[in-house]
């Protein structure tokens, strides 16, 4: 996901809990060519978050319980883009609060794993906002 956000000049805001510890030493040595070039954000909860959204800012949930595909989310500059644990995803409470979109999955199968996903949603997030 680092990467995915240093090639499109996009801020990673990571949001605790989540199971790694970004300031672990090794954690930081496996992930330092990732990081290069990323602007990254940490925020102790999902409320210190919210509280750093700019007036209008939208926060789009991807779930695989939503309706609509993230193609016909309308994506703007200054639109957040939020993942959930691969394992289980975003909690009920939280996709629920939130506009949802998915990814298609015309073969049925598993879920992508979630850089994948980031990948192909911030593309296509950055191909609606500059027109690629």
């Amino acid at each position: 996901m680092a990467r995915t956000c240093a090639v499109l000049g996009a801020e990673l805001h990571l949001v605790r809990p989540f199971g790694f510890h970004l300031h672990d030493r090794e954690f930081r040595r496996a992930v330092m060519d990732y990081l290069e070039g990323v602007t990254l954000h940490e925020h102790a909860s999902w409320t210190a978050f919210q509280d750093t959204l700019g007036p209008g800012a939208r926060v789009f949930a991807f779930s695989t319980h939503a309706t609509g595909l993230h193609t016909r989310a309308g994506f703007r500059r200054g639109d957040y883009l939020l993942f959930g644990p691969e394992s289980r995803g975003l909690p009920a409470w939280l996709r629920d609060a939130l506009p949802r979109v998915k990814l298609p999955q015309p073969g049925h199968g598993r879920s992508l794993n979630l850089s994948v996903a980031v990948g192909i949603a911030a593309f296509e997030a950055g191909r609606q906002i500059e027109g690629w």
